[in-house]
């Protein structure tokens, strides 16, 4: 029932599955059904004359779900929806529809798929097809492919070790978690089969022991090349995880991380004070109006620039269903004046880094691009990287380090 409240919530609200306090199993339900709400649809369009209502029809998604991608035996998953069908009040003739399709389901297995190729690695994969036929353009066809798939994977969970406060090799045996992978002596991969939420309730989680971060983060940050007493601007810092990265890799740096929403810097401040950093100040900021809001000249800014989250898809699968076209050039203009007004609270010789979790050129290169003809004191620092692309374990991340020069 919780699963189904929630993804009625998300189609008619927006609201964001993970932010609704599921249970472990209801939440990998809701996330399921989200990832494969596309091919959901059409495999229900496939069993059915005429469309159910909305609600009818998430009620189906869920059976669906539940028979052929999760370990949830078929008359299991039939009866269940049955019953969600009357406890949801919908009616004693849309629980027969829901009893028949499931069943019908079941005898008829998955559906075709259409020929046509873009169609059908939309279908599939559960990718609009504006944005599966946009990768095709950019990328090729093997290459959208293979990014419109990776969006149904259930991404890895990593935790960043506090280095101030423990070793990676003592929070991995401490967590019940010996073997598992470490990466930059700080990351610990979580074996899928670990019980995430009781990581997130030991003593270690709130002794501020670690978080959990992708390492693409750790990626992002070294770009900025750190030293110490530095003066840090973390400038679309929430929900705050890069900002504390940086305080624990160096505690001497005086770090300003701020955003533009009061709820999000709240949130940020039971972050920074259940790890314990000393050296991270908190401040709601509107990076297009910090003229005079913000002080002084900063060594280092760290700009991870609202984006469509086409690198995370699978960590947030609702973005998947709203972005459009026009939404990405839009974000692309708000990149680039997030960037030009931030640029201007860089010292001299000062680095600055871009960063998206979308790996889109008209967010990543093109803004950067735009920004250094415009502004001819700065220029790029090394490559761009973009970590997601190297290693599947990692979310699809771009940055670029900027460097201001004398002109």
């Amino acid at each position: 029932m919780d699963a189904y409240r929630v993804l009625l919530l998300w189609q008619k609200e927006g609201a964001f599955i993970k932010e609704s306090g599921l249970s472990p199993f209801a939440m990998e339900l809701a996330l399921g059904v989200c990832r494969r709400h596309l091919y959901l649809q059409y495999f229900v369009k496939s069993l059915v004359k005429k469309k159910p209502s909305p609600e009818v029809c998430t009620v189906l998604e869920l059976g669906i779900f539940q028979m052929f991608f999760m370990e949830v035996p078929d008359h299991a998953a039939v009866s269940t929806s049955v019953e969600l069908t009357k406890a949801a009040n919908l009616g004693e003739g849309s629980a027969r529809l829901v009893n028949a399709v499931l069943h019908s389901a079941r005898r008829s297995g998955l559906p075709a798929l259409p020929q046509q190729r873009v169609r059908r690695v939309s279908i599939e994969n559960s990718v609009p097809e504006w944005l599966v036929r946009r990768w095709f353009d950019i990328y090729g066809g093997d290459r959208a492919e293979a990014l419109a798939k990776a969006t149904l994977e259930r991404p890895v969970e990593w935790i960043r070790v506090n280095l101030q406060k423990t070793s990676a090799p003592v929070l991995a045996q401490k967590l019940g978690l010996t073997g598992a992978s470490i990466l930059y002596d700080r990351y610990i991969q979580v074996p899928e089969d670990a019980k995430l939420k009781a990581i997130l309730e030991s003593d270690a989680f709130a002794n501020g022991e670690f978080s959990l971060q992708n390492p693409s983060a750790y990626e992002v940050v070294k770009l900025l090349d750190l030293k110490p007493n530095q003066k840090v601007w973390d400038a679309c810092a929430a929900p705050g995880g890069k900002s504390a990265l940086m305080a624990e890799m160096e505690p001497a740096l005086d770090i300003l991380a701020s955003d533009v929403s009061e709820f999000r810097v709240e949130k940020m401040h039971d972050l920074v004070d259940r790890l314990g950093l000393k050296n991270v100040r908190l401040e709601c900021i509107d990076v297009l109006a910090c003229n005079g809001v913000v002080d002084g000249k900063f060594d280092r800014v760290l700009l991870d620039v609202p984006c469509s989250n086409m690198g995370v898809m699978a960590r947030r699968p609702e973005s998947k269903y709203r972005i459009t076209p026009e939404s990405v050039k839009e974000l692309a203009e708000l990149q680039y004046g997030i960037l030009k007004s931030a640029s201007a609270m860089l010292a001299q010789d000062g680095v600055l880094v871009y960063a998206t979790c979308s790996p889109d050129p008209v967010e990543t290169m093109q803004v950067v691009n735009r920004f250094v003809k415009a502004h001819p004191e700065f220029v790029k620092r090394g490559e761009p990287v973009f970590p997601g692309a190297e290693d599947a374990r990692f979310d699809g991340f771009f940055a670029q380090a900027l460097e201001r020069k004398k002109v």
